[in-house]
């Protein structure tokens, strides 16, 4: 096989792939961050906001739970996203990549030097602990992608 039969193919395939690479670069993800107290003191109670949340928090070793903050953004690919937390910190999201029905984000909190990837599927949320127990409290991050 010649060079130009070889290069040809692949030159065609480089065209095709064009606006998809660029339409994965420009897109958004829409994502709804919900900021929520844990606190081990006083009687046990969940706010009513988060009832959709209840399974996953009554996991956790906190009895009262309360939501703090909402946060509704459209995040672009690998452009940080900083939500400032009750503490003065704040937690900064990244979007790394976006599949069908999944995503992965890195969640940083600088203030404590601390970094995790998730990956989250369409259609559920992490609920991610972002600060530390203070006076028997934390604050939690919930990540829902596509609300």
């Amino acid at each position: 096989m010649g060079r130009r039969e070889v290069l040809a193919p692949m030159l065609a395939l480089a065209i095709a792939l064009a606006p998809v690479a660029s339409w994965a670069a420009e897109a958004t993800v829409p994502v709804r961050i919900r900021i929520i107290k844990g606190s081990r003191e006083g009687p046990a109670s969940m706010d009513p906001r988060l009832r959709d949340l209840q399974a996953q928090l009554g996991r956790l070793a906190y009895q009262r739970w309360e939501e703090v903050g909402e946060h509704s953004r459209a995040f672009a690919f690998r452009k940080p996203v900083e939500i400032p937390l009750p503490d003065g910190s704040a937690l900064t999201l990244t979007l790394e990549d976006a599949r069908r029905d999944t995503v992965t984000f890195q969640v940083g909190v600088p203030a404590r030097r601390t970094r995790s990837r998730l990956t989250i599927s369409k259609d559920q949320r992490i609920v991610h602990q972002v600060t530390d127990e203070k006076e028997g409290a934390a604050y939690f991050a919930s990540v829902r992608p596509w609300p």
